[in-house]
């Protein structure tokens, strides 16, 4: 089970974020519950400023966190920079976000 750190603005998309995340057998937190414990994935909307920077900051911490975006934007510098190892244009197929949570996670 992997600690996958959600980074979404709207609620409601964050309550069905943690509901696939659940579904894959894994923890959904939030930045105010990472106390001690890195996210070994992390699952950004970078449109919302705040993310971003939060991404950023851990990106510089954990240089191999995977980070998938899942945005209504399309891929631009800022998320580019970031490395992500998918970038999913909302509305997605819950699938695909599961695809991409299975591979992220997957040994090397």
């Amino acid at each position: 089970m992997a600690r996958i750190l959600i980074s979404e603005p709207h609620p409601d998309v964050r309550v069905l974020l943690e509901a696939v995340v659940r579904r894959a057998g894994h923890e959904p937190v939030g930045h105010g519950e990472l106390v001690d414990e890195a996210p070994e994935l992390m699952i950004l909307e970078p449109v919302f400023a705040d993310g971003l920077a939060a991404a950023a900051r851990l990106r510089d911490r954990l240089e191999d966190l995977p980070i998938i975006c899942t945005s209504i934007a399309p891929p631009n510098a800022a998320t580019r920079a970031l490395g992500p190892i998918a970038h999913l244009i909302k509305p997605f197929r819950l699938g695909e976000l599961e695809a991409a949570i299975a591979s992220a996670l997957a040994p090397a």
